[in-house]
């Protein structure tokens, strides 16, 4: 089966059209910028823009960079508050008139990471990250999700948000260097660790690209590894969990 994927994020808007049976993507990603911050009459448009590009007629998987239930956007940490309360299938009805499916993006991440990369035949708690302009965290427990944890947004020192301490973006605003940066991350991978207690931790998003370089500077209990599908993961997630809904 076929679906399109698409991960919305804070700096940009992925998608391709995914072969779910092997969690590969089947035609070249299609790339455009979200629109400042992430206005909502904006993004569709984007959302329209991808559909066109690959003359699209079947079911979508879009990961969104909230906390989504059943669909409605209930949090808005990196996106225009007017989301909040939207009901993303009838906002994007129009422009979507097949099966659409949404889901929190770290959490789409998660699914394929668990599925087809680091995350695949390992059991126990594993906890991903998704570094970018945010933070987003998933956590699957013995292949079992559980969904809209927003680790993230959870206090630092001094009041600082996790997202703000030690995000990629973070690590560009403040012009770290990337040993400067993981030590920060560290800080905060070992203050999810007091809480969780993970068996495993995956780093997604693009710096897991530059994981060879940093990991050294990392102290964890659990094993951390890079995500194997970088920044396809979300893509690819979307679309598989729309075909998980497809079967119901």
């Amino acid at each position: 089966m076929d679906i399109l994927g698409i991960d919305i994020g804070g700096s940009g808007i992925k998608a391709a059209i995914v072969d779910i049976s092997a969690g590969k993507l089947i035609t070249e990603r299609f790339r455009i910028e979200t629109p400042p911050e992430g206005k909502k009459a904006e993004v569709r448009k984007a959302i329209a823009e991808v559909i066109t590009h690959f003359h699209w007629e079947g079911p979508v998987g879009i990961g969104f960079p909230s906390v989504v239930n059943n669909g409605c956007v209930l949090t808005a940490s990196n996106i225009d508050k007017d989301w909040i309360g939207t009901d993303i299938r009838t906002y994007f009805g129009e422009i979507i008139t097949n099966p659409l499916f949404v889901l929190n993006d770290a959490d789409a991440a998660a699914y394929a990471e668990m599925n087809f990369g680091s995350g695949k035949d390992k059991k126990g708690v594993i906890l991903l990250l998704t570094v970018g302009t945010g933070i987003g965290t998933a956590i699957f427990y013995n292949n079992i999700l559980i969904p809209n944890l927003e680790f993230g947004q959870i206090y630092m020192k001094k009041g600082t948000i996790a997202e703000k301490y030690a995000s990629a973006h973070t690590r560009e605003e403040k012009n770290l260097s990337l040993k400067g940066w993981a030590l920060r991350f560290n800080k905060y991978l070992n203050l999810l660790e007091s809480y969780l207690y993970p068996d495993f931790i995956i780093i997604g998003g693009g710096i897991s690209r530059k994981f060879e370089k940093f990991a050294p500077h990392l102290s964890t209990r659990a094993l951390v590894m890079p995500a194997l599908l970088e920044n396809n993961a979300g893509i690819i997630g979307a679309a598989y969990f729309a075909s998980l809904n497809l079967k119901k």
